[in-house]
């Protein structure tokens, strides 16, 4: 049976078997917890849809039929077919979560079901077989029944028999039982399943020790959460480990989680700054400005850190904001060298950058560009760190000949001149002569398609040569790429800049031109030393990827 109602070479035998489904999910107040859980797995075996979805669709189908009069309550009904779902081998685990997690959902919905106390004593017995080895379900399913139906060690107690409490050897039975199970579990290395016990049923075990054998084995996760439900004591031993063990990152996180500023200043602060690092390798300065929240020490540290990636502007606009003097703006050897290792602007560029805002100089750049044989293109737009939210629109566009790189400004001549932008980048990208080289372009033809949805020009392409299909490279990028084939990889640290001010510093101009020009310098280094570029053990004709039509019928996204 399908489950999002399209059926297709319906046959009489699944017409029937839907037919039944959906009487049996009506009603059922005489189908068994046997029959229920057969239909369950035929219903997803014969599902037309992926997996995800027919979990979905079924989870919102068991969800309902649980108001349908199931016999002798929804919540035992429940509690009996999870008592069988362990004969579906494969599937037990999968259709115990469906059933639990719509269990739950339909008391959020409607409140406690009539049966839930009777329900309890069943899923506590359920719990003690499943301990026992009697029934086999998987330690995510036996904890997700105990929070389902709010399982208690009274309620343990409760369902256990003369036998349970012989065969433990303790009045206190039910703590016996669970602490025996947890030690099991302790041994067996499945710690979270054990802490969460423990926290479950309120029960005491040796904290440290506990705690680094959780750590020697690399189980940080549980660690955490022992940690945390054991108080300030044990979060402060934990960040004490993380720092004996170079987990500087790890204690960062503990700290800032569990407000342990105060008790560990240094290693906060150290954490602080390698947060702020990370943020400044990838461009996002914007957001480590915000993190820092005006702590002078910290803007300090980016100030170092965009004068150690040669980010000039970005020294004299944090050092004016915050009014801070006294830094030195040469930079020490080791930073120096740092920045030779990038490619330089003037090593690949001859002429001046070229700004295009106006229609006479969008017409004399197509025309040059027109006398091109090999273009590099690239683009580039405001970053929106707004989680979900819509991506600005693509605010320039570089094109990049041998000798010169032309920088349009997309959002003034858009508005300025639309007809004419749009007429001038038709002939460019539509021009079966000119070979146009990019970089992921796909990310920028969906940008701009996004940003100037009315524009023909970003409808149709000709003559297209993504170097990223060419190459595969696993990791680095364009910046990788270049240290592959160029010997030196392109500094990244503008690339999240405000690219919608007006007018863009210098060193943003250069940082724009190096994206498109050093797509031109790799095309040509290979197709002067080789027609092919070899991968391992394998060959790449470059001749074949290029790609001499396409449409971009990318869906606009609001």
């Amino acid at each position: 049976m399908g489950l999002d109602g399209k059926y297709s070479k319906l046959d009489e035998k699944t017409c029937l078997q839907k037919a039944l489904s959906l009487h049996a999910y009506a009603d059922l107040s005489n189908v068994s917890p046997v029959v229920f859980v057969y239909l369950l797995k035929e219903c997803y075996s014969n599902g037309a849809c992926k997996a995800t979805k027919k979990f979905r669709v079924l989870q919102h189908q068991v969800h309902q039929s649980l108001y349908n009069a199931p016999q002798p309550g929804p919540a035992v009904f429940v509690i009996h077919c999870l008592r069988i779902l362990p004969i579906l081998g494969i599937y037990s685990e999968g259709f115990s979560h469906l059933l639990l997690s719509s269990f739950c959902r339909f008391i959020k919905c409607d409140g406690t079901p009539h049966d839930l106390v009777e329900a309890k004593l069943f899923a506590a017995r359920m719990f003690i077989d499943i301990v026992g080895g009697s029934i086999m379900h998987e330690e995510r399913i036996l904890i997700k029944l105990l929070e389902a139906f709010d399982i208690q060690l009274i309620d343990i107690e409760n369902v256990m028999g003369k036998e349970d409490v012989i065969h433990i050897g303790n009045t206190d039975a039910a703590r016996t039982l669970v602490e025996d199970y947890i030690f099991s579990l302790v041994e067996a290395q499945s710690f979270m399943t054990a802490v969460t016990l423990l926290e479950r049923f309120s029960i005491d075990l040796s904290g440290e020790s506990f705690l680094l054998k959780m750590m020697n084995n690399n189980d940080y996760r549980a660690a955490e959460k022992w940690a945390t439900h054991r108080g300030k004591h044990m979060l402060c031993v934990l960040v004490e480990e993380y720092v004996k063990r170079n987990l500087c990152k790890h204690a960062y996180e503990t700290i800032k989680k569990n407000n342990l500023k105060q008790d560990f200043p240094g290693v906060y602060h150290q954490g602080k700054e390698s947060s702020l690092k990370n943020l400044a390798e990838k461009g996002c300065w914007d957001v480590a400005e915000a993190k820092a929240k005006g702590d002078k020490q910290l803007i300090q540290y980016m100030v170092y850190l965009a004068m150690e990636a040669g980010y000039t502007e970005k020294v004299d606009e944090l050092c004016d904001r915050y009014s801070i003097q006294g830094f030195v703006s040469s930079i020490d050897s080791d930073a120096s060298l740092l920045r030779m290792n990038y490619l330089q602007f003037n090593e690949l560029v001859s002429d001046d950058i070229i700004w295009v805002d106006k229609a006479n100089g969008l017409l004399d750049a197509t025309c040059r560009i027109e006398g091109c044989n090999v273009v590099g293109i690239d683009c580039e737009w405001k970053p929106n760190y707004i989680k979900g939210g819509t991506p600005n629109k693509v605010s320039i566009m570089q094109l990049a000949t041998e000798k010169e790189v032309f920088i349009f400004d997309l959002i003034k001549l858009a508005e300025d001149v639309p007809d004419t932008l749009d007429h001038c980048l038709t002939r460019i990208f539509q021009s079966p002569r000119i070979l146009k080289l990019g970089y992921n372009f796909q990310c920028d033809m969906k940008q701009l398609s996004r940003s100037y949805g009315g524009f023909g020009c970003f409808k149709h392409y000709d003559m297209l040569l993504d170097i990223q299909n060419v190459f595969k490279e696993p990791s680095g990028g364009l910046s990788g790429l270049a240290q592959k084939i160029l010997g030196a990889g392109l500094n990244k640290t503008r690339r999240n800049s405000n690219w919608e001010q007006r007018p863009l510093h210098q060193n943003q101009l250069e940082y724009a031109a190096m994206d498109a020009v050093v797509l031109i310098h790799i095309f040509y280094h290979v197709r002067n030393h080789s027609t092919v570029v070899c991968q391992g053990n394998s060959k790449v004709e470059w001749k074949s990827h290029i790609i001499s039509s396409i449409d971009n019928n990318l869906k606009k996204t609001r």
